[in-house]
């Protein structure tokens, strides 16, 4: 089944060679040129994934990130920026970005990201899922380590199955908070940080060193189960 592409970009040589690169390898491609029209076109269910230029007219790529992530829109999102500032990246990555890419890029390498970023997306949804000697059953809820049943609250099992549907990515705070907790609740980063705590004492080998939830300095947290 042929993938259609959100490409939101303003400059139009880039923008023309990105849809002639994206259909030239099967995509079906839109191309609109301003954030609000991206607000407006990226609620579409239809699309497989948007690809997101940060510096827009209207409203800029983190605006339009956030907008849409707070319209529940799940579909994945890869920022094109020509800032390559680490704080621009994690921003990105905060407010719902999946991916990044820095201009100027080879266009290879652009393809290949957007290629596994929606074959990530694509994964059928998982009825129960193992790592380590932890089995986690998503239909019954339940979680158990080896032989033994490990009691996690609800907010605890929300919290280990976002990280294992998100799994291998770098989680900004505010994106588990999003996920776990849900848009449009206050939570501080401190309580995000004693869940995860709270979570690594219940499915860890050793805590205080995680095999499977690892910190990202600076920015959040990260699941290699």
């Amino acid at each position: 089944m042929t993938k259609r592409v959100l490409v939101v970009e303003d400059e139009p040589s880039i923008a023309m060679a990105l849809e002639d690169e994206l259909t030239h390898h099967g995509y079906e491609v839109e191309v609109v040129r301003d954030g609000q029209a991206a607000v407006d076109e990226g609620r579409d269910p239809r699309f497989d994934g948007i690809v997101l230029d940060i510096m827009l007219p209207k409203k800029d790529g983190f605006t339009v990130c956030r907008e849409l992530r707070a319209l529940g829109v799940r579909t994945p999102i890869l920022m094109l920026t020509a800032k390559s500032q680490e704080q621009d990246v994690v921003r990105g990555l905060e407010v719902g970005a999946d991916d990044y890419v820095t201009k100027p890029y080879r266009p290879p390498e652009l393809r290949a990201r957007i290629q596994a970023l929606l074959r990530r997306s694509s994964e059928p949804t998982l009825d129960t899922y193992r790592f380590g000697d932890v089995d986690v059953d998503f239909v019954r809820r339940e979680v158990r380590q080896g032989s033994r049943p490990v009691a996690l609250t609800p907010l605890e099992f929300r919290l280990l199955e976002t990280f294992i549907r998100l799994r291998g990515r770098a989680l900004g705070r505010q994106r588990i908070i999003d996920e776990a907790w849900g848009h449009d609740t206050f939570v501080t980063a401190r309580a995000v940080d004693n869940q995860v705590t709270n979570l690594r004492k219940k499915i860890e080998p050793n805590p205080s060193e995680p095999r499977f939830i690892f910190s990202v300095r600076g920015f959040g947290y990260r699941f290699d189960g």
